[in-house]
């Protein structure tokens, strides 16, 4: 069942005062009279905790908005609803009509992470990963924009040498309902010898293409004009079309220079030199694959965030990492995925760029301090859990530290 929890009502772990907010009756939470009064723009958002560590993320993600929300004039009606285990557990199903209807109608979705041991060995129909596969589809949020930035302070932390980790910024797009996790036929079959089998079908429509391609040119505009197309056109009738497309579309955008890369050799160059990419797009399975190894170009899974979006409607924004079930209500989890998460859900799912900067500048002061999850913890810096790390970006939201001052 959806809980609506009405504007600013949230736990913050800090004393409310001090971040200009005051405590209502219960645990709710209100903007200070000084600020209250700002709030120009209203947004619904859709919050979906799911499972392992999901619960621990979102609540630190949702105090960052809410104290940037009124810090920026901007405030927020949550609808908080199950998905993945969760759901399984409570309603027999990964995701149930309520929560997408209210994903529908709300302006964007924030979710943390679904699945666990406990589900794993369900039939397919029922594992909480179909669950989110459904909401995305529904949603059509066929672009997945996956950001992999080497925070100065972090750039020890990757398993690259420095001098190839420092300075990595790319934007990795993925196309995200189509290919082969969407394709028809698929399924299990026996031969004739009573062998079993299983196939799928990696498929893609010049429409699902060209929209993809569009949107990773436009993309690529407002970086540094450059644009990486992964395919494995050498082999794949479905890469085959899928370069043909873009070949065709960059006649389009004079002012992005496309280049072209097989997924075997790109996985490769990621590792060898990262920052020969800017912008990246790849298809559905290859993007998967490719992000989670971007990943630890920057050092841990628990900093990268993602955006998925439509032409129309909601998007989801979520990190990339998933449930960790093994280390769920320990306090160990990293939320800076998640809290960036929040950044884009800002920037390209309400038009909030100045707000998205806050929290993204915040993140930036708060590693400079020193702050760390175990996952990214060095000697020299201040080990913290989940909830610790929450306060501290919170402080670096209110202190407002611009870019320049936070690098």
């Amino acid at each position: 069942m959806a809980a609506s929890l009405e504007v600013f009502q949230c736990k913050v772990a800090r004393p409310f005062e001090s971040f200009g907010l005051r405590r209502s009756s219960g645990r709710s939470v209100r903007c200070s009279g000084a600020v209250a009064g700002r709030h120009s723009k209203s947004y619904s958002v859709t919050l979906i905790p799911g499972d392992g560590i999901g619960p621990e993320i979102i609540s630190v993600a949702k105090d960052v908005l809410v104290l940037t929300g009124c810090l920026e004039g901007i405030k927020y009606e949550f609808n908080e609803v199950l998905m993945g285990g969760a759901a399984l557990d409570a309603t027999g199903v990964p995701l149930p009509d309520l929560t997408l209807s209210t994903a529908k109608q709300s302006h964007a979705v924030l979710l943390g992470a679904v699945g666990g041991y406990k589900w794993d060995n369900n039939p397919k129909s029922l594992k909480p990963e179909t669950g989110l596969l459904q909401l995305r589809k529904e949603l059509g949020v066929f672009a997945n924009l996956r950001p992999a930035t080497v925070y100065p302070p972090l750039v020890d932390a990757s398993t690259l040498k420095t001098h190839v980790a420092h300075g990595v910024d790319l934007m990795l797009i993925r196309e995200l309902t189509g290919g082969i996790y969407f394709g028809q036929p698929r399924g299990f079959g026996t031969y004739e010898n009573g062998e079993e089998f299983a196939f799928n079908t990696e498929i893609y429509a010049t429409h699902e293409i060209d929209r993809i391609a569009h949107f990773a040119f436009k993309i690529a505009q407002k970086r540094r004009g450059k644009l990486c197309s992964i395919d494995k056109a050498n082999v794949l009738e479905a890469s085959m079309l899928w370069r043909k497309r873009f070949l065709a579309i960059a006649q389009e955008y004079p002012d992005v220079e496309l280049s072209h890369m097989y997924v075997d050799n790109a996985s490769m160059q990621l590792i060898r030199d990262p920052k020969q990419f800017d912008t990246v797009v790849t298809n559905n399975i290859f993007g998967d694959i490719l992000s989670d190894e971007a990943s630890m170009v920057t050092g841990s899974i628990g900093m990268l965030p993602s955006a998925s979006l439509a032409d129309l409607g909601p998007g989801v924004f979520e990190p990339i990492h998933g449930s960790a079930p093994d280390i769920a209500g320990q306090d160990k989890a990293n939320p800076f995925a998640t809290v960036l998460s929040a950044a884009m859900l800002l920037r390209y799912g309400l038009g909030e760029e100045k707000a998205a900067e806050r929290i993204e500048n915040a993140v930036l002061d708060t590693l400079n301090r020193g702050f760390r999850t175990v996952d990214i913890y060095s000697p020299g810096t201040k080990l913290v859990g989940c909830k610790q790390l929450g306060e501290e970006i919170m402080k670096s939201v209110e202190s407002n530290v611009p870019a320049s001052a936070a690098v």
